[in-house]
C-alpha cells in the first residue's frame, strides 16, 4: 500500500527508490468509470492554484524582479574571478588576455543561457511548469522502462540536491559582493564587512515570513534602475577601451583557449559564474510564461550585462590595478555610496529569488513523496504559491551565515559556488535529452548532435569546477550528496511502510461483502477515513471497529492522490464512487504544484448529491510507530535518518488542512 493511512498521498510519480503504485488506483477508477457509478468534480476557480500572470508591462517588470536577480547580479564579481586567475602584481592580466575572457564571458550567456535555455529549454514545459522538477516529471512519463525511469528521477533529484546547495550558495556570495563596496568607497570601514553582510542575511531571512506579496511589487523598478544602470556604467568604461568591443567574436575566446592551455580550463570555472541564475529562467516560466522572460532577456537583460562585462573589461585593460574591484571602481567616487545601496537591494531581491524558489521545489518534494510533510505557511490568502517553510528557511539562513564566516570574502566563495551551478546544468541537459526525442520527436541525430554538444559544454565547465574542490567546491557537493541520501532514504523507508501494510491489509471487497451481516452498531454522524489505497480497508477503520465497536452511519473513504503533473486537470479535481449505501471512495488529486485542502474539496460533493458537513465530518488516521524487524531491510544508519525524519514530519491534520479537533488517530506498530 503506497504511504500509510494517515499520509498525505498515494503517489503516481515513477520516482527514485519506490515502484509506482498508482496502477490499482487508476484501475479502479477507470473500471468505476466502465460501470457508471464514478462522477467528477472539481476546476473551480477557487479550488485551482492556477497561476494568474501578469500582462504586458506588468509582466515584464515581474520577470526582471524574481527571474533576473540572481544572474543580474554576477557582474559584481564574475569578471573579477576570472582575470584574477590570469593576473598577478608583478605581472597584470595582458590586453589580449582579458579579451579573451570577455569573448568567453559574452559566449557562455549566447550559448548557455540564449540558445539553450531562452530558445530551447523554455519549449519543454509541464502544462505550463518549468524547472528540473517538471522536466524530471515529463521524462519519466514518456519513458517505458521502469529501470529508465528510475534513473531519471535520480538524476532529476541530484540537479534538485545542487539547486538547494546553490540557494545558500546566492544569499551568501551575492550579500558579501554587495557589501564588499565598502572597501573601495571607504577603505577604513573594511572591518564591519562581514558583521554587515551577517546582519542583511539575517534581516533577509527574518522578513520571509511576512511573504513576498507587498515587497515584490518594488523589486521590478528596482531591477530596471539597475539594469539601467549597469548598462550606463558598461558605456563609461567602453569609452575607456572601445576596441574591447571586437571581443564579440568568438575568435578572441578561441585564441585564448589556444594560448592558454590547461590554464584557460581552470579560467573557465570562474567565466561560469557569469550565467549563475539561468536556471531560474525556466524554473519560474510557469509564473509568468515564456513569452515575457524571452523579452525581457533579449532586449534588457543581455544588452545591459554585455555592456557592463565588456566595460569591466576595457577598465581592466585602462588601468591593470583596478583589478580590487572592477565593478566598484567602474563608478565615480561621489555615485559609489548610492550604488553601494542599490547593490545591496539588488543582491537581497537576487537572494530572495533563490530562497522563495527553494520553498517552492520543497513542496514539489513534498508531493511527489520524496521529503516528509513539514509546515507550509501562506502568506498571501489569494496566492497559493506564496509560501513559507519556516524549517527551510533558517536551515538556508544557518548556511548562508557559516558560509560567510567561513569564506569571508566573495571571491573565496566563487569556488564554491560553479560546481552547484553546473551540475544543475548537466541534469538539465540529461533531461532535456529524453524529452526532446520522446515528446518532441526530434531526430536522434537531431539530440546527439544538438543536446551533444551542450553537453560536452556544460561538462567542461563542470570539469573545471571540480578543480574547486579542494578550495570550496566541496560544500555544494556535500549537500547535493546529504539532500539525496535524505529524499531516497525517505521514499525507501515509505515504500517498506507500504509493502507491510498490504501484505497486512483487508481487501475492501471482502469488508463490504460482510458488513451487512456483521452486528455492527450503526451511530449517526459523518466519518471520513483516509487511505492511501482505495482498494484496502484503512488501519483506523480496523482499530475504530476494534477499541470503538461501532462505525458511523456515513463514511468516506478519502484517497488523497498525489499526480506527475503541475496541476489537476479543471474538472477532474475528485472521482466519487459509491461502495454500498451510505458509503462512498473518493480520490482527490492534486498536482505537484499544488497544496491540498481535504476540506475544501470535500465541500464540493454536495453538488453532487454526497451529504458532507464540514461542522459534523471526523476524519479518522493512523500514526505509525516504526520499528527495525528482525530480518531488517534498510541499514541502520539509513533507518535512523529515516526515524528522525519521521518523527519531525508535520501532523496529516496540518498538512492536508484538516481542522485539528475533528481528527481522530490510531497508534500502529509497524516493523520494516
Amino acid at each position: 500500500m503506497p504511504e500509510h493511512d494517515g499520509d498525505h498521498a498515494s503517489n503516481t510519480s515513477h520516482g527514485v527508490g519506490i515502484p509506482n503504485d498508482s496502477g490499482e488506483i487508476i484501475q479502479t477508477i477507470e473500471q468505476a468509470r466502465s460501470e457508471g457509478h464514478t462522477h467528477e468534480i472539481g476546476g473551480s476557480e477557487d479550488d485551482s492554484s492556477s497561476h494568474h500572470r501578469p500582462a504586458g508591462m506588468g509582466a515584464l517588470l515581474a520577470v526582471l524582479g524574481v527571474v533576473y536577480g540572481d544572474i543580474g547580479t554576477s557582474p559584481l564579481y564574475a569578471l573579477q574571478s576570472s582575470v584574477s586567475i590570469v593576473s598577478s602584481p608583478k605581472s597584470p592580466a595582458q590586453p589580449w588576455e582579458i579579451m579573451g575572457l570577455a569573448s568567453l564571458t559574452f559566449w557562455a550567456l549566447m550559448l548557455i543561457v540564449t540558445i539553450k535555455y531562452v530558445i530551447l529549454i523554455m519549449r519543454a514545459d509541464h502544462d505550463g511548469e518549468g524547472g528540473i522538477i517538471a522536466l524530471m516529471s515529463l521524462a519519466q512519463r514518456v519513458c517505458k522502462s521502469q529501470h529508465f525511469r528510475w534513473i531519471f528521477g535520480l538524476v532529476g533529484i541530484a540537479g534538485t540536491c545542487l539547486f538547494f546547495g546553490d540557494s545558500i550558495i546566492t544569499p551568501a556570495i551575492s550579500v558579501l559582493s554587495a557589501v564588499e563596496g565598502i572597501e573601495t568607497s571607504v577603505p577604513s570601514a573594511s572591518h564591519i564587512i562581514i558583521p554587515l553582510a551577517m546582519v542583511v542575511l539575517i534581516a533577509l531571512f527574518s522578513v520571509q515570513v511576512l511573504g513576498t506579496g507587498k515587497i515584490g511589487k518594488a523589486f521590478g523598478p528596482i531591477m530596471v534602475c539597475w539594469f539601467s544602470v549597469l548598462a550606463i556604467l558598461g558605456i563609461k568604461g567602453i569609452f575607456l577601451y572601445p576596441h574591447i568591443l571586437l571581443a564579440l567574436s568568438p575568435t578572441f575566446a578561441l585564441e585564448f583557449i589556444a594560448m592558454h592551455g590547461y590554464l584557460s580550463f581552470i579560467a573557465l570555472g570562474s567565466v561560469v559564474l557569469s550565467v549563475t541564475g539561468a536556471e531560474a529562467l525556466y524554473a519560474d516560466m510557469g509564473h509568468f510564461g515564456r513569452a515575457p522572460i524571452r523579452k525581457a532577456w533579449l532586449f534588457f537583460v543581455l544588452p545591459s550585462l554585455t555592456l557592463n562585462y565588456f566595460g569591466q573589461a576595457a577598465l581592466l585593460i585602462h588601468n591593470p590595478h583596478a583589478l580590487s574591484n572592477p565593478f566598484y571602481l567602474l563608478v565615480p567616487h561621489w555615485a559609489q555610496i548610492p550604488m553601494l545601496i542599490l547593490a545591496t537591494f539588488a543582491t537581497v531581491i537576487a537572494s530572495q529569488a533563490g530562497i522563495s524558489g527553494s520553498f517552492s521545489l520543497c513542496r514539489q518534494l513534498i508531493q511527489l513523496g520524496y521529503l516528509p510533510r513539514t509546515r507550509i505557511m501562506h502568506t498571501n490568502a489569494s496566492e497559493e504559491a506564496q509560501i513559507y517553510l519556516p524549517s527551510l528557511n533558517w536551515i538556508l539562513a544557518f548556511g548562508a551565515l557559516v558560509l560567510v564566516l567561513s569564506f569571508r570574502s566573495s571571491s573565496a566563495l566563487a569556488a564554491a559556488y560553479g560546481i552547484a551551478v553546473t551540475g544543475t546544468f548537466l541534469c538539465t541537459c540529461v533531461l532535456a535529452m529524453v524529452v526532446f526525442r520522446r515528446v518532441f520527436k526530434w531526430k536522434t541525430a537531431t539530440v546527439a548532435i544538438v543536446f551533444g554538444f551542450f553537453f560536452i559544454v556544460d561538462s567542461i565547465f563542470f570539469s573545471a569546477n571540480v578543480l574547486k574542490i579542494p578550495d570550496g567546491g566541496w560544500v555544494p557537493l556535500a549537500i547535493g550528496i546529504i539532500s539525496t541520501i535524505i529524499m531516497t532514504t525517505w521514499k525507501r523507508g515509505r515504500s517498506l511502510i507500504s509493502s507491510r501494510q498490504q501484505a497486512d491489509s483487508m481487501p475492501m471487497g471482502s469488508f463490504l461483502a460482510r458488513l451487512p451481516q456483521s452486528r455492527t452498531i450503526r451511530v449517526p454522524g459523518l466519518a471520513v477515513f483516509l487511505t492511501a489505497n482505495p482498494d484496502i480497508v484503512p488501519n483506523s477503520l480496523l482499530h475504530n471497529l476494534k477499541h470503538n465497536k461501532v462505525l458511523h452511519d456515513h463514511i468516506l473513504f478519502v484517497t488523497v492522490q498525489n499526480l506527475d503533473q503541475p496541476e489537476a486537470e479543471r474538472g477532474h479535481r475528485a472521482i466519487v464512487q459509491e461502495l454500498a449505501p451510505n458509503i462512498h471512495r473518493v480520490i482527490v488529486r492534486y498536482g505537484f504544484m499544488e497544496m491540498p485542502n481535504l476540506p475544501r474539496a470535500l465541500l464540493e460533493l454536495n453538488a453532487l448529491g454526497v451529504a458532507f458537513d464540514a461542522i459534523q465530518a471526523s476524519y479518522f488516521t493512523s500514526h505509525e510507530l516504526v520499528v527495525r524487524s528482525r530480518v531488517p531491510k534498510m541499514q541502520l544508519w539509513r533507518m535512523w535518518i529515516f526515524l528522525l525524519l519521521q518523527r519531525n514530519a508535520a501532523s496529516t491534520t496540518e498538512f492536508l488542512r484538516i481542522p485539528p479537533d475533528r481528527v481522530v488517530e490510531f497508534g500502529v506498530r509497524i516493523a520494516i
